[in-house]
């Protein structure tokens, strides 16, 4: 694995760190890196979770690499298997991802702790989805996601104006799962990790791919699906 991501195996829970100084920024090259592990780990028996994060203490990712634009990359580049970040995506993972978010979230680095089931963030952390002032949309999941955990006018507010998010208003509306001081992050992403570990793979699997199928459906709809055997 290049120099950009950092692979680390405890027993059958996955640890990936993103390491690009100075913000952890995202180009193509890394992105079908990322897409590469992802869909690795997918296919892994041996492995059931998976905790994405930032190295350093100040961001988790700034999302798109802006020097890679300036030098020609264009925003609706090839970014590989798994879209963007290589999760945002991947449609059919039915293991577990945690997002342990050591900073700024800001852009597509929201848009990749988006696509995680959890997300474990420090204290410091804030989120953010500025795109619309560089005259381009977060359409790696960020306006497809949000607006099925915010109420409209915090998503109109938030894309539209590029508002920060906070750590303890995204706590409190729901956006993250915990907040843990900086020190304690990644402790508190690996004992989540382990829960999810010690819950049945098969069951893990059966609900995201329940949520998945029926989340657009109809109550009753839904339950004909749940009943029809298909799991």
């Amino acid at each position: 694995m290049s120099e950009s991501l950092h692979l680390t195996r405890n027993g059958s829970i996955l640890e990936i760190t993103l390491d690009r100084p100075k913000a952890n920024a995202i180009d193509a090259k890394t992105s079908f890196e990322m897409g590469e592990v992802f869909l690795n780990f997918r296919d892994d028996p041996q492995l059931r979770v998976a905790i994405i994060t930032g190295a350093g203490e100040k961001f988790f990712s700034a999302g798109w690499d802006l020097k890679a634009a300036a030098e020609g990359e264009a925003p609706d580049a090839d970014f590989g298997p798994g879209g963007f970040a290589g999760l945002t995506e991947i449609f059919n993972l039915d293991k577990p991802v945690i997002a342990a978010v050591n900073g700024y979230a800001f852009g597509g680095g929201f848009e990749l702790a988006l696509a995680a089931d959890f997300i474990v963030c420090a204290d410091n952390a804030s989120f953010a989805l500025p795109e619309a002032k560089l005259g381009i949309v977060p359409d790696s999941g960020g306006v497809l996601r949000l607006p099925k955990i915010l109420p409209p006018a915090i998503v109109n507010e938030m894309v539209m104006t590029g508002r920060r998010m906070g750590a303890e208003e995204a706590l409190r509306w729901g956006v993250v799962n915990r907040v843990v001081s900086q020190a304690e992050l990644m402790d508190n992403a690996r004992e989540l990790a382990q829960q999810l570990v010690n819950s049945a793979p098969l069951a893990i699997a059966a609900l995201k791919e329940i949520y998945r199928t029926t989340s657009e459906m109809p109550v009753e709809e839904a339950y004909r699906y749940i009943r029809s055997g298909v799991l």
